[in-house]
Formats: structure tokens, C-alpha cells, sequence
């Protein structure tokens, strides 16, 4: 089948356009719909895990980080496998887009970055990550219609949040602006994600299922989320395990906005801070003892003068 940057004719317009086949007139019935009001909640309460927070605040630790996009190579190593086993198979066959979508590619890529040359040797599979590629190997092999709840999350998810976590990591990490380390975000193939999305939910709707295998794709779905918050939760009790970094050592932290070296407070913890920066003067005083002491004093006569005025 041709995928979505394949057309019949050739030449300089050989590319599909997205918008034929929009869903212009969705049904509640159709697959696009029913998945998106059946995982709901569980897309909330993903987004609401304490690892999902913590990087969307840019409080993201780059050891952590790396783990993150370890438990993904072996996430999307699994999706891709069985998806190219079943490309050919009616159930899923529409919703192969190996040019557009696969990561794995990508993710060894990242992996190079961060470990080197000899990352798989560096690598292994957590147990939390285990359970969901083990899942997903039983879905393709046995049960591949299956396979449809396992894409859906995850290639859509990388297509709308995931952008935005691209962003926060390329700045909380200070990664190269040539988006090295964060490939797995980048879909070159892709020229407008918008419009594939759209075109993924009319080939979804498309497929030839019944309504009680659409309701197993709505509970595949919510499932495979349930896997992924468990890959989160696991990577959160890593997190709270390893020695702080930057943002540590009594610091506020940065709320992830703007440029994280603009932050006086990371400017002065990371040592880039100007020796002649009153701020830095500032707070390298107020960190005396003596000194506390004496604005604790100013503070108190301050509050008791105030409250004499009031009175």
C-alpha cells in the first residue's frame, strides 16, 4: 500500500495529500472516536504521573532522561516488529507507515549520543518496560487487530505532546540545537502533523471491525497506557534515587520557561554568573549566618512597627 508520501502518478507530486481522506463527518461509532472517549481518563492520569509533571517543568534529570529513552528503544523495537509482521494483515495493513512513523531508527541514534559508540552494551530492559514490550509481542503474534490500540497511542501521543517535550528537554538539558539526543521527537517525513493525524484516524475508521473488537481496541488502548504510567512510576523512583543535578542545593526551581542559563539562580549554581553581578554578591552574603541573623532582627522590628502603625 502506498503510504503517505506515495502516490501512483510520480514525479514532483508524489506525495499523498493528507486531506483526502479527513474525517470530515465523524461518528461516535468510529474507532477515532470511541478511542478517544474511551482513554480519556487514562490519558489524563498519565499526564498527571509525577515524572510527566516534573518534565513538563523542565525538572528533568539528564541521567533520567537517557533511562526514559532506553525504556523506548525497547518499547518501540517490540511496536515495530510486530507491525512489520503484520503489514500484509487486513486489521492493520492501513496503518503502515514505516517511512512517517517508526522510531527505532531514530532512538538508536539518541542512544549514540548519550552512551556512545558500544550503547548496547550499556543498555538493558527494566522490568516495567519488559511487561509492556511482552504485551505488545503477544498482541502482534496472537491477537493483531489488537495491534491498532498500541500505534494509536503511541505515534499520536508523539505527535501532539511529544512535541512539547521535545522542546522542554532540548532546553532543561542544554541539548545541541541540532536536535541531537531528541531524534526521537523529530519526524522528518512528516510535513505537517495536523493533517496526518487526521489521516491516520480516516484509515482507523476504514478499518473492517466489528463493534466488539472495537471495544477491545478501546480497552487494548487504555492498557497500554496503564503500561506506560508503570514505566513513569518505575522511572520516577529512579529519579527520586539519584544524586541531584543542577536544580538542587536549595535553588527555586526553574519553571522550564525561557532560556535556563537567563536564570539567575542557575546562573550563580552552575558558576556562570558574573563575579561583579549584584545579585550574586547578593546572595552570597545573605547566605552568612551573621547576616541571616541580623535581617531576621530587621524583619521582626520591621513587623512590630507595622503592626503599631496599624493599630
Amino acid at each position: 500500500m502506498p503510504s503517505a508520501q506515495e502516490s501512483p502518478e510520480g514525479g514532483e507530486e508524489d506525495i499523498l495529500r493528507y486531506e483526502e481522506m479527513e474525517d470530515n463527518a465523524v461518528s461516535p461509532m468510529d474507532l477515532s472516536e470511541l478511542l478517544k472517549e474511551g482513554t480519556k481518563e487514562s490519558h489524563d492520569r498519565a499526564e498527571n504521573t509525577q515524572f510527566v509533571k516534573d518534565f513538563l517543568k523542565g525538572r528533568i534529570k539528564k541521567e533520567l532522561f537517557k533511562l526514559a529513552t532506553v525504556a523506548l528503544y525497547f518499547t518501540y523495537s517490540a511496536l515495530e516488529e510486530e507491525m512489520d509482521r503484520n503489514k500484509d494483515n487486513p486489521v492493520f495493513a492501513p496503518l503502515y507507515f514505516p517511512i512517517e512513523l517508526h522510531r527505532r531508527e531514530a532512538l538508536a541514534k539518541d542512544l549514540k549520543y548519550f552512551y556512545g559508540e558500544d550503547w548496547k552494551e550499556k543498555i538493558q530492559c527494566s522490568e516495567a518496560t519488559q511487561q509492556y514490550v511482552d504485551r505488545i509481542h503477544h498482541v502482534g503474534q496472537h491477537e493483531p487487530e489488537l495491534l491498532v490500540a498500541h500505534a494509536y497511542t503511541r505515534y499520536m501521543g508523539d505527535l501532539s505532546g511529544g512535541q512539547v517535550l521535545k522542546k522542554v528537554a532540548q532546553r532543561a538539558l542544554k541539548l545541541p540545537s541540532t536536535e541531537e539526543g531528541i531524534q526521537f521527537y523529530v519526524f522528518d517525513n512528516i510535513s505537517n502533523a495536523q493533517q496526518f493525524k487526521q489521516l491516520y484516524r480516516a484509515r482507523m475508521n476504514a478499518l473492517d471491525l466489528d463493534k466488539n473488537t472495537k471495544e477491545r481496541i478501546v480497552e487494548e488502548a487504555n492498557k497500554a497506557f496503564r503500561f506506560n504510567m508503570q514505566v513513569f512510576d518505575e522511572l520516577d523512583k529512579i529519579g527520586r534515587s539519584l544524586a541531584e543535578e543542577a536544580q538542587d542545593g536549595g535553588f527555586p526551581v526553574h519553571d522550564g520557561k525561557g532560556d535556563i542559563r537567563k536564570c539567575p539562580y542557575y546562573a550563580d549554581k552552575l558558576g556562570t554568573a558574573s563575579p561583579g553581578c549584584p545579585f550574586h554578591a547578593a546572595v552570597g552574603l545573605a547566605r552568612q549566618p551573621l547576616v541571616q541573623l541580623v535581617l531576621a532582627a530587621c524583619m521582626a522590628v520591621a513587623a512590630g512597627a507595622a503592626a503599631w502603625y496599624i493599630l
